[in-house]
Order: structure tokens, then sequence, then C-alpha cells
């Protein structure tokens, strides 16, 4: 398959099918329903995973870093795609720019607004697809979990 260099909505709302796989497996876990995947240059899924911090009593295992850590070694991630449910914190949007992932495809941002516009200042293209079920599993967690919400966020 061919470098992706611009990704079409319908590729990255089918992309996006695999991260919300992964929210509700989270979810079905006890965890909060946030889940990512990465792909290659060329469109083949690298890695997938979900926020598991509730699951491994671990901090730092959200679902871009699941993902992230699921593809293992890449010689370089220029060219890949971090697809996630939610709009990526701080905490994930620095791993998308160490790394220099090129592209970021986002779920939604309006129940939690994180850094993608950062990422866009700084040469990162996102999609944000305002795409429904992701809204929903967001909306019914934070209103069933406030504190457990609160605390994934920081707050």
């Amino acid at each position: 398959m061919d470098r992706v260099d611009r990704v079409d909505r319908a590729t990255a709302r089918s992309w996006l099918n695999t991260a919300v796989a992964e929210a509700r497996a989270g979810l079905a876990e006890g965890g909060i329903p946030i889940g990512a995947a990465l792909y290659g240059p060329d469109g083949t899924l690298l890695g997938r995973g979900h926020n598991r911090r509730v699951q491994d009593d671990d901090p730092s295992m959200h679902a871009e870093t699941a993902a992230f850590r699921a593809a293992g070694r890449q010689r370089s991630y220029r060219g890949t795609t971090m697809v996630t449910t939610l709009s990526p914190c701080w905490y994930c949007s620095g791993l998308v720019r160490q790394f220099g992932i090129s592209r970021v495809v986002v779920g939604e941002a309006s129940t939690f607004h994180g850094g993608h516009d950062w990422l866009a200042e700084h040469g990162v293209e996102i999609v944000l697809l305002d795409d429904r079920e992701c809204i929903a599993l967001m909306r019914d967690f934070i209103a069933k979990n406030p504190a457990l919400w609160n605390e994934d966020i920081g707050e």
C-alpha cells in the first residue's frame, strides 16, 4: 500500500471504529471508555489499546499510550496516524509531538478539549470527527463516574 499523505473522512471513520471497539472494551473492564489505534504511513494497523488506568492502577496508561506501546518500536513515526476517541490530553499530546506522529484523528472534543489545537499549531494534522457514539460514551461515563473522570483529567 502507498503512503497515506492525507486521510479522507471515510478512512478516518473506519479507523475510528477500531478505537471505539477499544473504548468499549475498556468500559466493559470497569475502566474509562477511551480507545486509540496507531496506523502506519501505508494505513496498516500498528497497535491498538484503551485507557487502563483503573484496571492496571497505572496513571500513565492512557489509550494513546497503550496503542503506542502495542505498536512496538518503529524506525520512525513520521507519517503515522494516531486515532483516538477523545481529544488527547497534554500527556498524550506530548507523546505525539515527541515521536513525530504526523496526524491525529479525534473522535470527539466536546466532553474534553485536550491538546489537539496545540498539536495543530505545531504542524500535526488534526481530523476532528465529532462522532456521536464517542460523545455518548463519554457523556454517559462522566455522568455516572464524575470523581473517576476528574481523577483521569487531573482535577
